[in-house]
């Protein structure tokens, strides 16, 4: 199998280069590393391109968000690279030496191959980050859920890009993630339909840190980024295949609980509204683009983009 990582950045050199060290020493040898530098301003491309030059850098004139990053990123894993399974990450994520190890032993014990695994992401005071914390399959049958058990891992419907490993033949099927998201839901939205027919597990063995300024979840005041909250949240139920007609409801009630408890705990309630009030608007009267639709709008080259739409799906 031909491991291929990806890692979006965006202006943490430091910590993208601690990445890099840490995809280095991995006892398991990545096959090749893609690094999507979203038109850092603080030399992160220059470094990458000065300390790891083995490294595949791509490097983009515009910021597309990290849902914009992931999907230039996958794309060029999957057609340039060549993988046979993708891992990606943050520039913020900091593997420990065994994680993609755990990962495979993981998929190589499953009795049917999951198409999505991901790691246990911790803070750097040792807890479990809360805001990657994966949920436990709800719909689960008693036969998939012992088939992960004994694999060492739990069935999920969702997956975090904070360390998901993927299969590249699920990508060919079910597409990339969404680039118009930009940031917030698009690997909740991406990994939900990917593993709409498929299944995912999360697998405790295999440990990240993610090295956030806080250990905090994304519903703790993210002023002006609510508004993607709220417009990417109408999109997926709008517009993506993610979910089961049944499964909604159950994600309804989920957002309604979470859109609320952001207002009950924010200390700006005035930018939560506005942005709530523009997010609805925009996701309600509207519906994201093609990947290369979107792109193209930003001034990218799609040429490879528009290909691979034309032949996955």
């Amino acid at each position: 199998m031909r491991v291929v990582a990806v890692i979006v950045a965006y202006n943490r050199r430091e910590l993208l280069l601690e990445c890099l060290d840490a995809l280095a020493a991995q006892t398991r040898r990545l096959d090749a590393i893609v690094v999507v530098d979203n038109a850092s301003t603080d030399g992160s491309a220059d470094a990458v391109a000065s300390s790891h030059p083995d490294v595949d850098l791509v490097r983009l004139p515009v910021n597309t968000g990290g849902a914009g990053g992931f999907a230039v990123g996958i794309e060029h894993g999957v057609s340039t690279q060549h993988a046979d399974l993708i891992w990606v990450m943050d520039d913020d994520t900091i593997p420990t030496p065994t994680a993609l190890a755990a990962l495979l032993d993981a998929r190589a014990s499953a009795r049917e191959t999951p198409a999505i695994l991901g790691s246990r992401v911790m803070w750097t005071d040792g807890q479990d980050h809360p805001m990657n914390t994966p949920r436990n399959k709800p719909l689960a049958s008693a036969a998939e859920r012992r088939d992960a058990a004994a694999a060492g891992g739990v069935a999920v419907r969702s997956s975090s890009f904070v360390s998901m490993l993927l299969d590249a033949d699920a990508v060919g099927a079910v597409g990339l993630p969404i680039a118009e998201y930009f940031i917030w839901n698009d690997d909740f939205e991406f990994s939900a339909r990917v593993l709409r027919h498929r299944r995912g597990m999360f697998v405790p063995a295999s440990v990240v840190l993610h090295k956030t300024k806080a250990r905090a979840d994304t519903d703790v005041d993210p002023g002006e980024r609510f508004y993607y909250e709220v417009r990417n949240k109408l999109w997926l139920f709008r517009a993506s295949s993610a979910l089961a007609w049944y499964e909604q409801p159950l994600y309804l009630a989920a957002t309604a609980r979470r859109w609320l408890r952001t207002y009950l705990r924010s200390s700006d309630r005035a930018t939560i509204s506005r942005t709530f009030r523009a997010g609805w608007r925009d996701g309600t009267r509207s519906r994201p683009r093609t990947n290369s639709e979107f792109l193209a709008s930003l001034g990218l080259d799609a040429t490879s983009m528009a290909a691979f739409e034309a032949a996955s799906g």
